[in-house]
């Protein structure tokens, strides 16, 4: 964590949200909110469980979460 207001505390954050808008919001046009909602958490579920990460050992998050919870405490 850098000093209040620092780029690299939110890159996670940020890079999910430029995941999102690039993949499921560019161009995609919902005529209610209801529809917006049932997309955006479509789009997170296969995100969190499908999609394989780098900066998880190329596993979805869903999956290296469950590993690191088993790994006993040292």
């Amino acid at each position: 964590m850098g000093r209040t207001g620092s780029a690299l505390d939110n890159a996670v954050a940020e890079s999910f949200n430029s995941t999102l808008r690039f993949e499921l919001l560019a161009g995609a046009r919902f005529i209610t909110r209801a529809q917006a909602r049932t997309a955006v958490a479509g789009f997170i579920e296969e995100y969190n469980n499908d999609r394989r990460h780098s900066s998880a050992g190329r596993l979805p998050p869903a999956v290296y979460e469950a590993q690191v919870r088993a790994r006993p405490a040292a």
